[in-house]
Formats: structure tokens, C-alpha cells, sequence
């Protein structure tokens, strides 16, 4: 009966998460209307909705989305191509769970985990 999941992740300046996720990862926003303190982006067929919490300190902030994709590869070389900062712990390799992964830190310091199974 499930269809669909939309994660909410906090965020701080609405301008500056829709700036990243539009220009360094290639979303779009979703809808025509502009909500106050809520942000909705899609890329193909995947939606990520964030609200605003002004407050947020993100070194204590433990969003995390693990998003699946079936052409990581080209994926990660155009997130490098745009110089968009992958995450010093999380660069593109194969993980012994039978994933090829990588993982990029938005400006809350919510973490997007990429991964294709092999």
C-alpha cells in the first residue's frame, strides 16, 4: 500500500538550501507556491521537503537521507565536475554491503548518502 516517502530535513536560510540542492545537485523546486518556512525540491523521482528551524546548530544536526540511484557513477563525476564538496568521509566506493556509495553535506549539515547496488 506504501507508494512514496518525502523526508523532511531541517533547515536554516531557505534561500541558501535552495540555492545548494538547485546549483550544486541539480533539484528543482516542487510546486508553484511558496510556503513560508517550508521548502520542497524534486530531482526525477525523488521529492525532499525542509522546514525551518532558525535555531538549528548543525554540528549537532543528525538529518540523513540515503537516496538510490541507478547511475552513480556519472552521477558523483558530475557532482565533482560542479565542485560540489563530497563529504571527506563518504567519497564514491564500493561498500562490502554490495553498494557503490558516496555521501555530500548540505549547508545544515544534513547528510545525503547516494548508493547503487552492484
Amino acid at each position: 500500500m506504501l507508494t512514496d516517502i518525502n523526508p523532511k530535513l531541517p533547515m536554516r536560510d531557505k534561500n541558501a538550501t535552495r540555492e545548494y540542492y538547485i546549483n550544486k545537485l541539480g533539484f528543482k523546486q516542487f510546486g508553484s507556491a511558496d510556503y513560508d518556512g517550508y521548502l520542497m525540491l524534486e530531482k526525477d523521482q525523488i521529492q525532499i521537503h525542509f522546514f525551518e528551524f532558525k535555531e538549528l546548530d548543525p554540528k549537532e544536526n543528525y538529518g540523513q537521507v540515503y537516496i538510490r540511484t541507478d547511475n552513480i557513477d556519472v552521477f558523483y563525476q558530475s557532482l565533482v565536475d560542479s565542485n560540489t564538496t563530497i563529504h571527506p568521509n563518504g567519497p564514491l566506493e564500493t561498500k562490502p554491503w554490495g553498494q557503490r556509495e558516496f555521501s555530500v553535506l548540505d549547508p545544515d549539515s544534513n547528510l545525503l548518502t547516494f548508493g547503487q547496488s552492484i
